[in-house]
């Protein structure tokens, strides 16, 4: 079964995201080895979760509710070897948990 990764829908608490690639040349061109232990650790959020909030209110202080501060198309950094990884054509995408999330990057 082929799978679209635009029509993959992560489940409440969760963000699918395509890593980024990792530069291959330095700026003076020199080639660099890639690295296959060195995971990225940033990418662009393509699709995302509803917020797993139980309260009825949410008027909790300490509410754990995980809203994402983040909307599909950001660029985030995340957890180095937080989520999980899933193969769809030759790209490994990652399902991430909202808390996994570091940082948005501004543009």
């Amino acid at each position: 079964m082929k799978i679209d990764v635009k029509k993959l829908k992560p489940m409440a608490g969760y963000v699918l995201v395509e890593p980024t690639e990792k530069d291959a040349v330095t700026k003076s061109g020199i080639l660099l080895p890639t690295d296959t232990n060195d995971k990225p650790q940033t990418g662009k959020i393509l699709a995302i979760g509803e917020s797993k909030c139980n309260c009825e209110h949410c008027e909790c202080q300490n509410c754990e509710c995980g809203e994402l501060e983040a909307k599909v198309g950001d660029t985030v950094v995340y957890k180095k070897w937080g989520g999980n990884d899933v193969k769809i054509d030759d790209i490994e995408y990652q399902f991430l948990k909202f808390e996994d999330i570091l940082a948005k990057l501004e543009k």
